[in-house]
C-alpha cells in the first residue's frame, strides 16, 4: 500500500511548494488597493470629490497603473465625523485590506485615521489636512502627507499682515483642530512682526451662523481679521462679511481654503480677497500648465488646491511602488523612496521634511474673477517646524 501512496503523497507536496513559490508572484500581479477615505457629503463634499479626480487623474496619466501594477479602488465616505472615523478606517483596513489610505479633509478625522496607521503600520497619505501633529506629535514611518500644516499658510499670513503695518487683528474659525490651529500659527508669524491678536473669536464646526461674532468685529474695530474657514461654511463667512459691510474699514486675510474651491459661489463679495497657500492660479509654468489643461478636458471644471494635493498624493505612491519594480511588501525600501522624493508639483517642485510634510513656497494670492491670482511668493520653501516629532 505505501508505494500506493508515495507518488500521491509526492504530487500532493510538490503542488503545495508550487503553490507557496507562485503565491507572492501572484499577488505581485495583483492590482494594488488604494482606500479613499474622503468626504463624499457635508460641507466638504466638493473637496474631496476634487482630491480623489487629482489622484486619478495622475494615475491615468501613467497609463492607469502604478509601478506597472493595476490600481483598484476601495472608497468611504468620512462624514467629516471624527467619531466615526475610526470604524471607517478600519473598513478600507480590515475588510478591504487596502495597501494605502488616502485621506481625508477634516483634521479632526485625519488624527483618528493617523492614530489607527500608526496602530496597524498602514501606510497612509494625507492629501489635505493640517493638523500640525500628525507631522508633529504623531509622526511616523508610514504616515506622509502631501498638503501643508495648518501652521504653514497662517504663519506666513501672518508674516504679510504685519509687514502691511497692522498692528491690531481679531481671528475667526471653527473650533475644531483646523481652525485653532491656523489661528495659533497666524498669531506667531503676525506677533513675530510685532502685531497684536486682540481677540480670537470661535464657533462650533460646521456651525454657520456668524451674525453675532460679526456684530462683535463691528464694535471693536480691529485693523483686519483673519478667518479660518472652507468649504460651505467659507462660502457663508465670505458673503456674511460682505453684507454686513466690514470689508469696507476692516480687510480680511486668510489662508487659501477661504476661497479655493468656493469662488463661484462667493461671486462678488469674494473679489480682491487676499489670501496665502501652497497654490495659486496662473502660475503659468509649463508643469501647471499641462495639468490644469488636463484636468479641465478631463473633468469639466478648473483644478484647484484639492486637486493638486490629491495628484500629488498619486506621485508621491508612484515614486516609491516604482522604486520597489512594483513590489509593495518591500514596504522599508519603498518608505526611504517616498521620504527622500522630489516631486515636481504643479505647485512647484517639493521635498519633503524629516516628519515627511511637504517644504513648499508659500504664495501671496489676490481674487480677480474666479482665480487667486499669484501675487508674488509671501515665504519661499517653508518647513513646518515639527514639533514634537520623534521620528527622523
Amino acid at each position: 500500500m505505501k508505494h500506493l501512496f508515495k507518488p500521491a503523497i509526492t504530487t500532493a507536496i510538490a503542488a503545495a511548494v508550487a503553490g507557496v513559490l507562485s503565491a507572492p508572484a501572484a499577488a505581485q500581479q495583483g492590482p494594488i488597493k488604494v482606500g479613499f477615505m474622503l468626504p463624499a457629503t457635508g460641507t466638504f463634499a466638493n473637496l474631496g470629490n476634487m482630491i480623489e479626480n487629482g489622484f486619478k487623474m495622475y494615475v491615468a496619466e501613467q497609463g492607469g497603473k502604478i509601478g506597472g501594477r493595476e490600481v483598484q479602488y476601495f472608497k468611504v465616505d468620512d462624514e467629516s465625523d471624527p467619531a466615526k472615523a475610526t470604524d471607517n478606517v478600519n473598513k478600507l483596513i480590515k475588510r478591504d485590506q487596502v495597501d494605502v489610505v488616502v485621506g481625508t479633509v477634516h483634521s479632526g478625522v485625519a488624527l483618528a485615521m493617523a492614530k489607527v496607521a500608526r496602530e496597524t503600520n498602514t501606510l497612509l497619505i494625507v492629501p489635505n489636512a493640517g493638523a500640525d501633529v500628525i507631522t508633529g506629535a504623531m509622526c511616523a514611518k508610514n504616515i506622509f502627507r502631501t498638503s501643508f500644516s495648518n501652521w504653514q499658510p497662517a504663519y506666513a499670513m501672518g508674516k504679510v499682515a504685519a509687514e502691511r503695518g497692522h498692528k491690531n487683528v481679531m481671528t475667526i474659525t471653527w473650533n475644531y483642530a483646523a481652525g485653532n490651529e491656523s489661528v495659533k500659527g497666524f498669531q506667531e508669524g503676525f506677533e513675530k512682526g510685532g502685531g497684536k491678536i486682540s481677540q480670537n473669536l470661535t464657533l462650533p464646526f460646521p456651525n454657520v451662523e456668524y451674525q453675532a461674532l460679526l456684530t462683535q468685529i463691528a464694535s471693536q474695530k480691529p485693523d483686519a481679521v483673519y478667518a479660518f474657514f472652507a468649504g460651505g461654511g467659507a462660502v457663508k463667512f465670505v458673503k456674511d462679511y460682505v453684507a454686513a459691510g466690514l470689508n469696507k474699514t476692516i480687510p480680511l486675510y486668510g489662508p487659501g481654503f477661504l476661497t479655493d474651491g468656493t469662488l463661484e459661489a462667493q461671486g462678488a463679495a469674494a473679489q480682491g480677497l487676499v489670501t496665502t497657500l501652497h497654490y495659486a492660479d496662473n502660475l503659468n509654468t509649463p508643469r501647471d500648465n499641462a495639468f490644469r489643461l488636463n484636468f479641465a478636458k478631463t473633468y469639466k471644471t478648473n483644478a484647484d488646491v484639492y486637486a493638486v494635493q490629491g495628484y500629488d498624493a498619486a506621485q508621491l505612491l508612484t515614486t516609491g511602488v516604482k522604486a520597489v519594480g512594483g513590489d509593495i511588501g518591500k514596504r522599508d525600501q519603498m518608505i526611504l523612496a517616498m521620504r527622500s522624493a522630489a516631486i515636481d508639483s504643479p505647485r512647484g517642485k517639493f521635498t519633503l521634511s524629516p516628519a515627511h510634510n511637504p517644504i513648499q513656497d508659500i504664495y501671496l494670492r489676490e481674487v480677480k474673477g474666479n482665480n487667486n491670482e499669484v501675487k508674488g511668493v509671501a515665504i519661499k520653501a517653508l518647513a513646518d517646524p515639527a514639533r514634537g516629532c520623534k521620528q527622523g
